[in-house]
């Protein structure tokens, strides 16, 4: 699922190629991704001749500001990804599938998974590409998105600078549970899942199964500083595409190249040798160094 780093990259894209376009149309092929308003054909008459005002991030939510208080609401889920193009229906090699009109990275199989598309002003097309086709659409009134129990509910942005060391020991402190799955409910930080919790716990050599009430203040420390560092990178590398995350343009991110833990079982830890291994932790793995993490 793409995490903070991977919702920000595209963001920031999106805000430097879609500023004051409209939406002209939209299709879809997968009509239950819209959450709200009920239909499709009420989400089409709303969102139609909407202008793009601002895109922001909350989370792993991907906003975008409209005119006349709407806001258009994007999670991506676990394969889903934004592109910018130009695409027609197939004629040749794939009948019936959206077909991007220039050569490149839009042509990577990974981006082909198109289940929604918008038609935008200034001749340009914002598709949606998702394989499991778990991702969630919504169209709201702008001041009832800012104040619905969802938005409500997710905790601090990590990178947020008013998100102090005291204010990030003051949420841990609230919690419960054991650090890995700590980092990841939204509820408690925004934007962290199972990426960046390992790298985080790998760089500040913290068993992922630890206790909360067992973490002393230093170990706090350590991870607060690895949070920023780790998620400020992966922003700056646009993202991690070992799975399915691309960016707008179709292109991978760069932060494979910094990735120590995640999905790295069997392979010999960078910092010590010793085989990096996996464990399942509430429906999720936990990547770690047995010898640089140890359980204590």
């Amino acid at each position: 699922m793409p995490e903070l780093p991977e919702v920000e990259t595209i963001v920031r894209d999106l805000n430097k190629k879609v500023l004051n376009r409209a939406f002209i149309d939209v299709w879809t092929d997968v009509k239950k991704l819209i959450k709200k308003p009920s239909s499709f054909e009420e989400f089409k008459k709303q969102i139609r001749n909407k202008k793009i005002k601002k895109i922001w991030r909350r989370g792993k939510n991907i906003i975008f500001d409209l005119s006349d208080n709407y806001s258009l609401l994007i999670h991506q889920k676990l394969t889903g990804h934004l592109l910018l193009g130009k695409w027609q229906i197939g004629p040749t090699g794939y009948p019936g599938k959206w077909q991007p009109l220039s050569r490149g990275p839009l042509e990577e199989p990974v981006n082909r998974y198109i289940h929604f598309m918008f038609w935008l002003s200034g001749d340009l097309m914002l598709a949606f590409s998702d394989l499991r086709k778990f991702a969630k659409v919504e169209l709201w009134r702008s001041d009832e998105l800012k104040n619905s129990e969802e938005f409500k509910g997710l905790g601090p942005e990590p990178l947020e600078k008013n998100f102090t060391f005291n204010k990030f020991k003051e949420v841990l402190r609230r919690a419960q549970g054991k650090i890995k799955q700590v980092l990841m409910d939204q509820t408690v930080i925004a934007g962290i899942g199972n990426i960046y919790s390992d790298e985080i716990l790998w760089e500040t050599k913290i068993h992922p199964f630890k206790e909360i009430k067992r973490l002393n203040d230093e170990e706090i420390k350590k991870i607060y500083q690895a949070m920023k560092k780790i998620l400020t990178k992966a922003i700056k590398l646009g993202g991690e595409s070992i799975s399915d995350f691309r960016r707008p343009s179709g292109e991978k991110g760069y932060f494979d190249s910094e990735r120590k833990v995640y999905r790295r079982e069997g392979e010999k830890c960078g910092r010590c040798g010793t085989i990096i291994k996996r464990l399942k932790l509430g429906g999720r793995s936990a990547h770690y160094c047995p010898n640089c993490q140890p359980i204590r």
